[in-house]
């Protein structure tokens, strides 16, 4: 999945293939059977002079009176024939001289950086057994004719610019182990032939162009086929129900396509299967129980929201392979995985975030499970999430480092590849390197009940420096915090939990902080968490992100705070905490983000805190504190004195002491006081204008103070839905007696400027229809921008389709009466599923409006 690891040489995939050829060729050396060796070293000589050496690899080629079968890279046979060249490390054409060399069997020339066509000559080589010119510059297609390679085992071109068809030619190569075009620019379809190569091992035809079907040929004569790789294409209709003839299959990949219709039953048939990846196509139906038969399986992927396809560019402005998004994945399957393919003996990972339907984790997850990396994120599932976890005496899980020390073992590359983007992907701040994931569980976005249970492994799985993340936040676990959660947590090297936008309730126990030591990141943001912060936090040394924002904590500050010398964000904002802001606070000097808005703390701010370095965000805004602090950060606090703008300067870098940027506090009387990187061109500052724009007349008074004192300031006690959406949170508000509006306060940045913005607002402001919320008016200045609305008491798609589930559990019930009857079932869940995605909190995993016109049109209505 990208170039990363997706680029494995077919020897590492193939590695019995490899030592099998290896053995060959030392024979080869060992029995001479022509003359010719002067014209090889002819040959040879002409070779190097058609390439370029930058690292001197051919520096022994014709000097010093050796011979040809001592230059490096050469394999000769007993009589000096020359039968094998490898190469790597320069640069050139392929000179047609090879093709001279008129018993080479073994050609190989990868990363080379060889550009131009490959020579027709090579083409009718009669002889060759191995072409590897894998990760090079080589253009033009493959020939619709040639004579040679009849003998051809292995063509490797994978990752350089080829174009054009599979031509019919390749049909004469009965003997191909490998064919290997993945990464080019190859398209028409997948040829049907490739069901007549008997000996096939793998094709890999990822990252191309093609389309049109699965050929069903391919699983004719497939008895020793073990990789089959067509990811990253442009494939349609279903995945072949003969492929479970293919008995020695090892993987199956085809993601990044528009395979439809269901996954086969007949794939269970593949007892030797270790990786099943079918995410971001079009599949629907029921995952089959018949996988439960693949012993073997180790790694299965049915949905994936990173982008896996590599960027390849072919030329300057080209990058034909970015046809992928995170947002390409329309698989929706019906019900859940399962229990017995979940009860698997060797299944490391399972990967399905946003493609379920409603129900509950699997009842039992067998007696000794290996699953190190586990995502069901945004499926709505119900029920405690520790119902499926029963760990006991298991094998032990090895360090992220482990999985690189076998490039060709696939499964090890799927768990290596998706740590790293699920640590690149958890959408939380300033997380840092903190090792490499390897065990990774995440119950996001569902609707999981009951307390929070103890972390689902076992401890004495796991090897020395692992790290594990459990996500568990937006649902509705209820329960003390932080009950048995981390009851083995100190057994882990590094711990990253979220568990924020839940019901968790109770006190924090006085003694949290020898509860664990490895605590690298907690996010228990938006409970019911009461009582005070425990001193002892003061002991989690390794905490990098703290945030127990918008919970009912009172007390004051600890200021043994100031002991977390990493802490890099600290947001204790929204809770009742009074006292002082701790002097202690000033000696966290790797600090980035602090938030203590919205409490009722008092007294002076401490003057250290503005002499933090790494400080870009300070947020002290609806508290009572004192002091000075700059013009228009006043809100909420009315001991606060205004004083003009001061900087805190950061040093120039500039050579002709230009000044650089500064740091400045910029606020106005609705946003939070900020210190913020700073332009001092920019038009932000505390006299942003606070005009609203009405296009409705509502029969009250609505200015910019309405807004934010109907909202409470903004606060979130008045916010509708449980997230803050994709651009920025909604929020009700009630003008006067009985006058309901909702406000979306947009997120600042997520568009171009203010003038563009107001114009595309002006022009949505004269729509009016029936299905359509009313855009009252409107306000928008470089501090602060938000729409009103009118208020619908129904709430969201979200909740409606939530309540309806839970109230039918069929799917016909989403829709009006009738619609069900006349309609083609699959099409109308696939419409139901297309709205929820559309509707998903995170911005980045919701797909685009051409994604979403696009996949309307694969949805072809009946005909008359």
């Amino acid at each position: 999945m990208g170039r990363d690891w997706s680029v494995i040489k077919w020897y590492h995939l193939h590695k019995p293939l490899k030592m099998l050829l290896l053995f060959w060729v030392l024979a080869l050396a060992s029995n001479g059977v022509l003359s010719g060796s002067d014209s090889d070293e002819s040959a040879l000589l002409e070779f190097k002079r058609s390439v370029s050496d930058p690292s001197g690899v051919l520096a022994s080629w014709g000097s010093g009176g050796s011979g040809h079968c001592s230059w490096f890279g050469v394999t000769c046979s007993a009589d000096s024939r020359v039968v094998a060249i490898n190469i790597t490390g320069g640069g050139g054409l392929i000179s047609p001289s090879v093709a001279k060399l008129s018993e080479l069997r073994v050609l190989s020339l990868p990363f080379n950086e060889l550009s131009g066509e490959i020579p027709r000559e090579i083409w009718e080589m009669e002889k060759l057994e191995v072409l590897d010119l894998e990760g090079n510059l080589i253009t033009g297609s493959l020939p619709s004719h040639f004579g040679g390679l009849k003998s051809l085992r292995v063509l490797n071109l994978r990752f350089n610019r080829i174009v054009g068809e599979i031509p019919n030619s390749m049909s004469g190569c009965l003997s191909l182990q490998v064919l290997d075009l993945a990464g080019n620019r190859v398209n028409g379809s997948v040829p049907g032939f490739v069901g007549e190569f008997r000996d096939l091992r793998g094709l890999y035809l990822s990252f191309n162009q093609l389309s049109g079907s699965i050929p069903n040929e391919i699983g004719e004569n497939c008895g020793q086929l073990e990789h089959l790789e067509l990811a990253g294409n442009f494939l349609i209709r279903g995945i072949p129900s003969s492929l479970g003839n293919c008995g020695s299959l090892r993987s199956l990949v085809l993601y990044s396509n528009f395979l439809q219709e269901v996954i086969p039953v007949e794939l269970g048939r593949l007892t030797k299967l270790e990786v099943l990846d079918v995410s971001r196509n079009s599949l629907s139906g029921p995952i089959p129980l018949e996988l439960r038969n693949c012993s073997e399986l180790s790694v299965l992927v049915l949905s994936n929201l990173f982008d896996p396809i590599p960027n390849l560019t072919y030329s300057e402005g080209d990058s034909s392979l970015g046809q992928s998004s995170p947002s390409d994945e329309f698989n929706f399957f019906e019900g859940v995985i399962p229990m017995e393919i979940a009860m698997l003996p060797k299944l490391k990972m399972i990967w399905a975030p946003r493609v379920l339907s409603l129900g509950s984790l699997p009842s039992d997850w067998g007696a000794c499970e290996n699953l190190e990396m586990v995502n069901f994120g945004h499926n709505l599932f119900t029920g405690e999430i520790s119902d499926g976890f029963n760990y006991s005496a298991c094998p032990r899980i090895p360090s992220k480092s482990g999985y690189r020390l076998e490039p060709f073992d696939l499964p090890s590359a799927y768990l290596s590849f998706f740590a790293d983007k699920a640590q690149a992907g958890i959408p939380l701040p300033f997380i840092g390197d903190v090792g490499g994931l390897v065990v990774y569980h995440n119950f996001h976005g569902n609707d999981f009940t009951g307390p929070l249970q103890s972390i689902p492994f076992g401890v004495d799985r796991l090897a020395e420096q692992t790290v594990y993340a459990f996500l568990a936040s937006e649902n509705k676990l209820t329960g003390p915090f932080p009950g048995d959660l981390f009851e083995k947590c100190n057994g882990l090297n590094s711990v990253i939990v979220n568990v924020s936008s839940n019901r968790i309730f109770g006190q924090i126990p006085t003694e949290f902080g020898s509860a664990c030591k490895s605590l690298h990141l907690l996010d228990a943001s938006r409970n019911l968490i009461t009582g005070t912060i425990p001193s002892s936090f003061g002991d989690l040394t390794s905490l990098v992100s703290l945030d127990l924002s918008w919970n009912v904590l009172q007390g004051s500050i600890p200021s043994s705070m100031g002991q977390i010398r990493g802490l890099k964000f600290l947001s204790l904002a929204g809770n009742n905490l009074n006292g002082t802001v701790p002097i202690s606070l000033g000696q966290l000097h790797s600090l980035e983000v602090l938030d203590l808005s919205s409490n009722s703390l008092s007294g002076e701010i401490p003057k250290d805190l503005v002499n933090l370095s790494n400080l870009t965000v300070l947020r002290l805004n609806n508290n009572k504190l004192s002091g000075q602090i700059p013009p228009g950060s006043v809100l909420g606090n009315p001991f606060l004195s205004s004083c003009r703008m001061f900087s805190l300067t950061v040093p120039s870098s500039d050579p002709q002491g230009r000044s650089g940027d500064s740091l400045n506090y910029v606020a106005n009387s609705t946003s939070p006081p900020t210190v913020e990187k700073w332009n001092p061109r920019s038009k932000i500052g505390g006299s942003a204008r606070k005009e609203v724009t009405i296009f409705t007349d509502i029969g009250v008074p609505l200015t910019y103070e309405d807004v934010v004192r109907a909202t409470g300031s903004f606060n979130t006690s008045n916010c509708i839905g449980s997230g803050s959406g994709g651009f920025g949170a909604t929020y009700k508000a009630e003008l006067s007696p009985g006058v309901l509006v909702a406000i979306k306060r947009l997120a600042i940045g997520r568009f171009q400027g203010v003038q563009q913005f107001d114009a595309e607002i002006r022009t949505l402001g004269r729509l009016r229809h029936p299905n359509l919320v009313t855009l009252i008016g409107y306000h928008a200045s470089e501090t602060e921008m938000f729409l009103i609305y009118n208020y619908l008491p129904g709430g969201n798609l979200e909740k409606f389709i939530q309540e309806r589930s839970t109230r039918a559990g069929r799917a016909k019930e989403f829709f009006t009466a009738g619609l069900w009857d006349v309609g083609p079932h699959d099409d109308l869940v696939e419409v139901l599923h297309l709205a929820v995605v559309c509707t998903v909190e995170s911005l980045s995993t919701r797909p685009t409006m051409k994604q979403v016109v696009r996949r309307l049109k694969q949805l072809q209505p009946p005909s008359c």
